[in-house]
This record gives structure tokens, C-alpha cells and sequence, in this order.
């Protein structure tokens, strides 16, 4: 089988207007803008509108993505939609993304990674065009993490807000470097962590689950950073030395965005300067 490398052809984002600011939360629950900025270095976060969904959000950023790259819809091959909270179990937000777009040739499924899904779905984006399966993949990471947050618990609330990303994955010319190589990992012993316990299988939706606030992100903030911390310092060092690499030849770094001091921590573990990294301030 020949081969031809996956590169990322086009990208675009939508976000929601409304916001939410330190100075917000510092009127809902006992913290300030000083205590936020100073543990996540987040200053405000997105939030959708009444009856705006994660298909709405994603189908924005895919649209604005189409337009971008002049592309009719009808062109894709595959959608592929990166989410914790999809607009329910079924149908998939990636075929209601598919009728939003009028993208009436793709197929689509969701795939649920939480903070590593949009890296799950672009390695397999990727798998699809390389082996010459596909030619137009669009993967999009959407989320509206406000529909499960509750807004009394400090640890959490503070930290997630709403928001859609998409990008296009096509084949590259020969020659080009495209997607290089990827390394993906998951360890089932820190779900404990990070988790939402009501709404699966396990605990169906009851007005006990709802009583309890099962519905919403429980997490063990201490360990959630422990876990990240290492684990993206150690993939990172994994792949750079992989391909004989060392982190000063890096011109840049996009680590997850969901917490500053997770950044600075595992990239100081990484010896990287600060120019060398990207932060969404």
C-alpha cells in the first residue's frame, strides 16, 4: 500500500459571545479574579446562548472553515466531531453537524476523549486519508462544558467554558511533510479523577441523580494536575526523541489550554522557553 501523508489543509473556530468573567463568578461563588488568574491563568470564558447546542457550535466553525478554504460542503468524505457533550446519545452530533453543513456525500460518528479527543480524532482523520480511504476529513472539537458544570463548585466552574474548533484533513503533495507521526495514550486509573458519574448506563438519569448533582464534572483538582503535568511532558519527550529531536529545535509547542499552570509546569519539565510555547490568553 502506498502511502501519502495526512496534512491539515485548513482551520477556523466559532465562538460564543456571551462571557463569563472572574469578576462574574466572584458574585456566584466564594473566589476572585486574583485566586482565578493567579491558579489557571483564565481571565473570562465562553458561554453559549439558551438552546444553543455543540452541533450548532461545530456546524459554526465547520461553515466559517468551508468558506475559508472554498469548499462546497457536498465535498467531504467524513465528519468527525471530538465531544464529551453531544446534543444527546443519538443521532450523533457529528450527522446532525452533517445536515447543518449540507455535507450531503460525508458519514460521521462522535468520538468521546474528553481534553485528548480532538488528538484522537485528527490521529484518526489522519489514518483515513494516509491509506487513501478517504480524501476531505473534517474534524471539529466542540464542547459546551457549561451544560455540565455546576456553578457552585468552585473547582470546576472557574475553569471550562464553551467553544468549537475544526480543522480539514486532506492529502499532501509528495514531498510534503504533513502529519508526521502521533502518540496516544489513556490510563483508566485516573477516571477516578475527572469524571461525570450520572447519564450512562451506570446511574441513568433520576431525580436521585439529579438530586445528588451527578450530572455535573466531579473532579480532584491535585490529581487531574499530577496526571497532565507528567503525562504531557512525557509523550512530548517520547516523540521528539522518536524522530532524534530535542525540545530546543522546536519552532513551537500547542500544549492543551485548560489550565496555565499545567502548561508552565510541563514545559518547564521540557526545558522549553517561553516564546517556544502557544497560550490562549
Amino acid at each position: 500500500m502506498n502511502l501519502r501523508r495526512a496534512k491539515i489543509t485548513a482551520v477556523s473556530h466559532y465562538l460564543p459571545e456571551r462571557r463569563i468573567t472572574n469578576k462574574d463568578l466572584e458574585n456566584i461563588v466564594d473566589t476572585s479574579d486574583e485566586w482565578i488568574f493567579e491558579r489557571t491563568g483564565i481571565r473570562e470564558r465562553r458561554v453559549v446562548e439558551k438552546g444553543q447546542a455543540t452541533s450548532d457550535i461545530g456546524a459554526a466553525a465547520a461553515k466559517r472553515l468551508c468558506e475559508q478554504r472554498g469548499l462546497d460542503p457536498a465535498e467531504l468524505d467524513l465528519i468527525i466531531v471530538a465531544t464529551v457533550t453531544p446534543d444527546m446519545f443519538f443521532p450523533s452530533s457529528a450527522c446532525l453537524v452533517q445536515t447543518k453543513l449540507g455535507a450531503k456525500k460525508a458519514w460521521g460518528f462522535d468520538l468521546s476523549g474528553a481534553c485528548s479527543g480532538f488528538v484522537y480524532a485528527l490521529a484518526t482523520a489522519a489514518q483515513f486519508v494516509s491509506t487513501g480511504t478517504y480524501r476531505k476529513v473534517l474534524v471539529i472539537g466542540a464542547d459546551v462544558m457549561t451544560s455540565i458544570i455546576d456553578f457552585s463548585d468552585r473547582s470546576t466552574c472557574v475553569l471550562f467554558g464553551d467553544g468549537a474548533g475544526a480543522v480539514l484533513v486532506e492529502p499532501g503533495e509528495d514531498g510534503e511533510c504533513g502529519i508526521i507521526d502521533f502518540i496516544l495514550r489513556s490510563d483508566g486509573h485516573g477516571g477516578q479523577f475527572l469524571y461525570m458519574p450520572a447519564g450512562g448506563s451506570l446511574h441513568p438519569a433520576s431525580a436521585e441523580t439529579v438530586e445528588k448533582k451527578m450530572h455535573y464534572v466531579h473532579q480532584d483538582g491535585k490529581n487531574v494536575f499530577k496526571y497532565a503535568v507528567r503525562g504531557m511532558a512525557e509523550v512530548s519527550h517520547e516523540i521528539l526523541s522518536k524522530h532524534g529531536l530535542a525540545a530546543s529545535d522546536l519552532k513551537l509547542y500547542i500544549p492543551h489550554q485548560a489550565n496555565l499552570r499545567i502548561i508552565q509546569a510541563a514545559v518547564d519539565r521540557m526545558g522549553l522557553a517561553p516564546a517556544q510555547v502557544a497560550v490562549n490568553y
